[in-house]
């Protein structure tokens, strides 16, 4: 299964390169075209806002053939992002929000899919580690993409940026051709009769297994939005320091996170996928406090840290969904905690920027706060012995 472990490491490269690579060089492009900041900063929410049709999408998933969805999907994403060649004028900035709100579409459709996909095509045993590493290759990309996707822009303009991210959901899609799945049956559809998006939500919120590290995660990534506007606020007024230290900080915080997904399998392998998600969240609340300190170097461990406890609670997420749940059950129950570990960013954010007028230091804080005793409450709470096969994905596993 090396084979296969290569090819969903390459994906994830591949995507994490040309999602990051896009979503710079789309606020450049309408702030250039339109001069209106606001709106540059609104194509991000494009790419988020289907975040929350997560459980829809993905009783979607359940309901098609997975690996032919994510192939389709790639494929309409690459010919689809070739119509912004026709933006030229502020008027034809709305196909850029158009075009960026159906790519977040097809990422909630893609993660769904490909973490249903996942089991039959690697053995249980090495799913953690493949996770680490998918998770290590996208943060990697998110430390080479940035310069690359702006220095793109800048030399060649938009057009360069567009055949680029048109071209890499097309080789992803390749990718995806060349995986071989090892289910007891050819791929079929997956759907179970009078199974819906209740079913899905059932299966993620009436296992412990399951609930207890994806609310966990969820509650560590939402408060990571509560640190945004503290972070600038700590740096531009505390220390004195110029907005563009934040680079620095962001660096860093990509170092540990590939180091996390790196060492995550390891950890996984003599831990509970909730011990993990509890320990990251810990992890992360300390380098929370480390950033409210009144000095720069530990604003940049802080960073490091903060980089190694988030990929550790959404790794062990992922890993308990994709063990615990059902099969033709996988596709909503994983877009559903994606909803759940990614939609409270969206409340983070806005909160964290209002509380900073209390102190820059107060979300930093409050975030370390959440964290703590998010995980002290699921550790406390019923828990499942382990990862180990749910016994209704045994019966229902030859379904794929």
């Amino acid at each position: 299964m090396r084979r296969n472990a290569v090819l969903f490491v390459l994906i994830s490269l591949l995507s994490g390169f040309g999602s990051t690579t896009m979503t710079l060089a789309a606020s450049l492009w309408t702030l250039d075209l339109t001069g209106s900041v606001s709106l540059a900063a609104l194509t991000a929410v494009c790419t988020y806002a289907p975040t929350f049709a997560a459980p829809w999408l993905g009783a979607l998933v359940d309901r098609l053939p997975r690996r032919p969805l994510l192939i389709g999907v790639d494929l309409g994403l690459g010919i689809g992002m070739l119509t912004l060649l026709s933006v030229h004028t502020a008027a034809a900035a709305w196909l850029i929000f158009a075009v960026l709100l159906a790519r977040g579409i097809a990422y909630v459709l893609i993660d769904a899919g490909e973490t249903a996909v996942l089991p039959s095509a690697l053995p249980p045993g090495i799913l953690a580690d493949v996770n680490g590493w998918r998770s290590s290759a996208q943060e990697g990309m998110k430390l080479v993409a940035p310069l690359a996707g702006a220095g793109l822009y800048a030399w060649r303009g938009p057009v360069a940026v567009v055949l680029l991210s048109a071209a890499l959901p097309l080789l992803t899609a390749a990718c995806y051709a060349l995986v071989r799945l090892h289910a007891s049956q050819p791929e079929a559809t997956v759907a179970v009769e009078g199974r819906g998006v209740r079913e899905g939500l059932r299966a993620l919120f009436g296992v412990a297994g399951v609930r207890g590290p994806v609310l966990v995660a969820g509650v560590a990534i939402g408060a990571s939005g509560l640190k945004d506007a503290a972070v600038l606020a700590h740096l531009v007024r505390d220390l004195d320091l110029p907005a563009t230290f934040l680079g620095w900080l962001g660096t860093a915080q990509g170092a540990g996170s590939v180091v996390a997904g790196l060492v995550a399998g390891r950890v996984l392998a003599r831990l509970t996928p909730l011990t993990v998600a509890a320990t990251g969240a810990v992890v992360f609340a300390a380098g929370c406090l480390a950033q409210s300190l009144p000095w720069w170097p530990a604003m940049i461990l802080g960073a490091v840290v903060i980089g190694i406890g988030l990929p550790w609670t959404l790794i062990a997420a992922v890993t308990a969904v994709q063990t615990l749940t059902p099969g033709p059950l996988l596709g909503r129950v994983a877009a559903t905690s994606t909803m759940v570990m990614f939609g409270p960013v969206a409340a983070g954010i806005p909160l964290g920027a209002a509380l900073i007028h209390a102190g820059a230091v107060t979300p930093l804080i409050l975030a370390a706060t959440v964290s703590v005793t998010a995980a002290l409450i699921a550790l406390r709470g019923p828990r499942e012995p382990g990862v180990t096969r749910h016994p209704a994905r045994e019966a229902t596993s030859g379904a794929r």
